[in-house]
């Protein structure tokens, strides 16, 4: 018999990978330069010379044996190293390499951490608006996902609706921080409240409230600042990483979970990802991309451009009355749309060769995403679009 839950999934296509089709398609027509896709969040910037210089350095010198190789099922210890180093340089937190494990991007890194910690009927706690691919990561674990509706004044998170939504059935609660979709960056206030939160609810329940926190946006934060880091908060986290977006290589799917010190089952965690991976076959990162990556673990893309682009659509959205919360990281922003159906308000900027994608599968309804992972010099073009677009169709000034 043929699985009926993934052949279910079959009607249920992301809508961002298929308005990124449908780009692709106009582009053919039109030639791609003249679609304003602000879809799908791949990013625009090339990859720091030093990965290109790294890998081909070990292609040229490193043993073949190690290079093309598997690594160990925990990960290759050298680079486990490394990445612990790093991550104790920048959080002052003492991570060792056996609290690190290299895993397929921060999707891989997610799939882990939700077994590890969670069992079946067992719930997991997300904070809308989140990534829609949350749904599937964790309903096909035997969890289930449970989410608390948005703070829409500055999507922070809604306190009074986690608390009541923190029953004794959560066993673990997912973050993404800064935040895909909306932009939005969680304070050092709202990490502090969460953790008090998540201590208080385990000690009533009796059993440890895990925190899986995923970071793939870490580094792109505006205005100057930094990314708070949730594990510095609360012992209990799994922090999944992915340098698809610091170092531009999220074809490369390299990423890593990295167990607080602290957290429970720290000394048992790791290797139980090892035994995980025989089961849902995301065993072994390339080799590689792995030795690529810890040789250029603290480096990063030229990744300016992002903020450089916000400024100029959230200049343009504010211009236009459209209301929105200005974005403190990432290459997303999340405006309400000038009308209740997000949907229907999509569709009608296809007209003008706008690609933004309506938030609902987001859990934000009346709300649309638009990636500016482009070039500056499309995003300045765009800007007439989106001005025709939104007085031509809703009469606005």
């Amino acid at each position: 018999m043929i699985n009926p839950v993934y052949r279910a999934m079959l009607s249920r296509k992301s809508v961002i990978r298929e308005l990124s089709e449908y780009a692709t398609a106009r582009g053919k027509e039109i030639g791609y330069e003249n679609v304003f896709d602000f879809s799908l969040g791949n990013p625009s910037v090339p990859a720091p010379a030093s990965f290109a210089e790294a890998a081909v350095r070990l292609l040229r010198n490193e043993d073949p044996m190690r290079l093309h190789g598997y690594s160990p099922s925990v990960g290759d210890p050298d680079v486990k190293e490394k990445v612990a180093r790093s991550l104790e340089r920048r959080f002052g937190i003492p991570y060792q390499k056996e609290h690190i494990f290299p895993t397929s991007g921060a999707a891989g890194a997610i799939a882990h951490a939700l077994r590890a910690v969670t069992e079946t009927g067992d719930e997991v706690l997300v904070f809308a608006p989140y990534f829609p691919e949350y749904i599937p990561y964790i309903n096909t674990t035997g969890a289930v996902m449970r989410s608390v509706p948005a703070d829409t004044e500055n999507f922070q998170i809604n306190f009074d609706a986690a608390e009541q939504a923190l029953t004794e059935r959560v066993a673990a609660v997912l973050i993404n921080t800064p935040n895909n979709p909306s932009g939005a960056v969680y304070t050092e206030e709202t990490l502090r409240r969460l953790a008090e939160l998540l201590r208080r609810k385990s000690a009533q329940y009796g059993r440890t409230i895990f925190l899986i926190s995923d970071e793939p946006y870490r580094e792109i934060v505006f205005d100057g600042k930094k990314q708070a880091y949730p594990a510095s908060f609360y012992p209990h986290t799994l922090t999944c990483y992915s340098f698809s977006k610091s170092l531009s290589i999220p074809g490369e799917r390299i990423g890593y979970v990295a167990v607080h010190p602290d957290c429970e089952g720290s000394d048992v965690l790791v290797p139980m990802m090892a035994q995980i991976s025989r089961g849902i076959g995301h065993n072994c990162p390339s080799s590689l991309i792995q030795q690529a990556m810890a040789e250029t673990v603290d480096d990063t893309s030229d990744l300016r451009v992002y903020e450089t682009n916000m400024n100029l659509l959230y200049d343009t959205f504010t211009e236009l009355g459209l209301r929105v919360v200005r974005p403190g990281g990432t290459f997303y922003i999340m405006p309400q749309a000038l009308e209740e159906d997000s949907i229907a308000f999509c569709r009608k900027a296809l007209k003008y060769d706008l690609v933004f994608v309506p938030a609902d599968s987001f859990e934000a309804p009346g709300y649309f995403r638009a990636a500016y992972c482009l070039a500056t010099e499309k995003v300045e073009r765009s800007l007439d679009a989106i001005r025709r677009f939104v007085r031509e169709t809703y009469g606005t000034r």
